[in-house]
């Protein structure tokens, strides 16, 4: 099956949807620090062992999540895997024809998404930082979702499965500090719909 061309405007917006800023973190966080967090937004990829021993290092004074944000990349399939599950449940119909995630390649890019606000959600917790997201980016993302007519309802289903997936390992006294990583990207896709 051939890929559906997406149009300029799509394109232009997926390169504008960026969610994630660190604009605010100057006040705790070195420029190398910062830099880390960066490169790997930028290369859409989850922080290694290599650069949070180096954001240890530079930060000493706000690595104690450090450990959560290790295991939830650790986990993230089984996460993913959990919040797509859910939607799955609450909404039976939503991947076959007539349903909002049809065809699969719509599905796929879903349960892609799921993969990434982990990833930006894990770097909010690396940095201690719940201001971790982008206004601009976010308000891009929107229109990249109207455009393309994604299900809200869907992905605020699973973002919230993502939080609650990611939650079971994290001891019980961290779990109120970490909860707000996530609630803060939660709010933001509700106010989508």
């Amino acid at each position: 099956m051939t890929q559906p061309q997406l149009s300029e405007k799509v394109r232009e917006l997926i390169t504008k949807a960026r969610i994630v800023s660190f604009a605010t973190w100057q006040n705790t966080h070195t420029p190398e620090a910062i830099q880390l967090f960066q490169a790997a937004d930028d290369e859409g990829r989850y922080l290694t062992d290599e650069d949070l021993q180096q954001i240890q290092q530079l930060v000493p004074t706000h690595t104690a999540l450090i450990p959560v944000s290790q295991e939830l990349r650790d986990r993230v399939q089984e996460i993913v895997d959990e919040a797509r599950s859910q939607v799955l449940t609450q909404f039976p119909n939503i991947t076959q024809p007539g349903g909002g995630l049809y065809p699969s390649i719509r599905a796929e890019a879903c349960w892609r998404d799921f993969w990434h606000f982990l990833r930006c959600i894990t770097y909010g917790i690396a940095g201690q930082h719940t201001d971790y997201t982008s206004a601009d980016g976010l308000h891009y993302m929107q229109l990249l979702y109207q455009e393309l007519q994604v299900p809200l309802d869907a992905m605020v289903v699973g973002l919230e499965g993502i939080k609650a997936a990611s939650l079971k390992p994290v001891k019980p006294e961290q779990q109120e500090i970490v909860a707000p990583y996530f609630d803060g990207l939660i709010e933001q896709l509700k106010l989508f719909r």
